[in-house]
C-alpha cells in the first residue's frame, strides 16, 4: 500500500513550472490536446469535404488542382509540414507579413491545429471522393432528371449518402488526429505528451509521467470511439456493415 501511495504522490506535488500540481499540469496538457484536436477536426472536415467534392466534379482542371492538394498534404510527413508552416513560411513571405505571423499570440498553437487539420483533410478528401464515386450512378442521374443543379445534386442527394458511407473511416481519422496532436510538442505546444515530458524532466519519474499520459490517451480515445459508434449506428446505410 505504501508503494502505491508513493507512486501516486508525485502527481500531487507542486510542479516546477508553478502551474499547480503535476496532475493539474497533465490536465492542462489534455485541454490543449482537445482544443488542437477539435480545431483540426473542423478544418479537416471542411477542407476535406470541399476537396473531396472537387475530385469528383466534371472539370478536369478542378480535379487536377484538388488532386495536387491531396498529393501535397498526404505525401509530406506531418512533422515536416509543421516545421514548414511555423519556421519556413514566415521567412518566405514579405518581411512585414512574416514578422506579423511570428508575433501572433499563441502562433505555435494555431499552426499546430491548422497544420494537423490540413494534413488530415487530404485523407478525408480521398475517403469522401471514393464514397461519392462508389455510389450507384442512378442517384446522380435521377437528381439530374429532377432538374437539380450540380450544387443541389451534391447537397441534397450525393453528400448526405456519402457522409453516411464514409462515417466509419472518419472515426478512425478522428482517433488518428487526436494521437497525431502529440507532434505539436515539436513547435513548443505544451499538449499532453509535452506535459508528460516536462514532468519527467523535472522529477525524473519517467514511468509515472508517461504511464499517466498513456492512460489519459487510452481513456480519451475509448470515449471518442464509444460516442462515434453510437452515432454510426444511427446514421448507417441499411444493408451495410456497422461497427458493433
Amino acid at each position: 500500500m505504501d508503494k502505491i501511495v508513493d507512486w501516486f504522490s508525485i502527481f500531487w506535488q507542486e510542479s516546477a513550472e508553478g502551474t499547480g500540481t503535476y496532475a493539474y499540469t497533465l490536465l492542462l496538457g489534455l485541454q490543449l490536446t482537445l482544443e488542437i484536436s477539435i480545431i483540426a477536426a473542423l478544418v479537416a472536415f471542411v477542407m476535406g469535404s470541399i476537396v473531396g467534392v472537387c475530385r469528383t466534379l466534371p472539370s478536369p482542371l478542378v480535379r487536377r488542382l484538388s488532386g495536387g492538394y491531396v498529393e501535397f498534404f498526404r505525401n509530406i510527413p506531418l512533422l515536416v509540414q509543421l516545421f514548414l508552416w511555423y519556421f519556413v513560411l514566415p521567412e518566405l513571405l514579405p518581411r512585414d507579413i512574416g514578422m506579423w505571423m511570428k508575433q501572433i499570440p499563441h502562433a505555435n498553437f494555431y499552426t499546430a491545429a491548422l497544420g494537423l487539420g490540413l494534413f488530415t483533410s487530404a485523407r478525408v478528401a480521398v475517403q469522401l471522393s471514393a464514397a461519392i464515386t462508389s455510389m450507384p450512378r442512378g442517384q446522380k442521374m435521377a437528381a439530374t432528371a429532377l432538374g437539380l443543379t450540380t450544387r443541389q445534386s451534391y447537397t441534397n442527394v450525393l453528400l448526405p449518402m456519402a457522409y453516411r458511407i464514409v462515417f466509419p473511416p472518419l472515426t478512425s481519422e478522428l482517433l488518428n488526429l487526436i494521437k497525431n496532436s502529440s507532434v505539436a510538442l515539436t513547435i513548443g505546444v505544451a499538449e499532453l505528451t509535452q506535459s508528460a515530458r516536462n514532468m519527467d524532466s523535472y522529477t525524473f519519474q519517467t514511468f509515472q509521467a508517461f504511464t499517466a499520459a498513456t492512460l489519459i490517451y487510452l481513456v480519451l480515445n475509448i470515449l471518442v470511439t464509444t460516442v462515434m459508434r453510437r452515432i454510426e449506428r444511427g446514421v448507417a446505410v441499411p444493408g451495410m456493415l456497422v461497427a458493433k
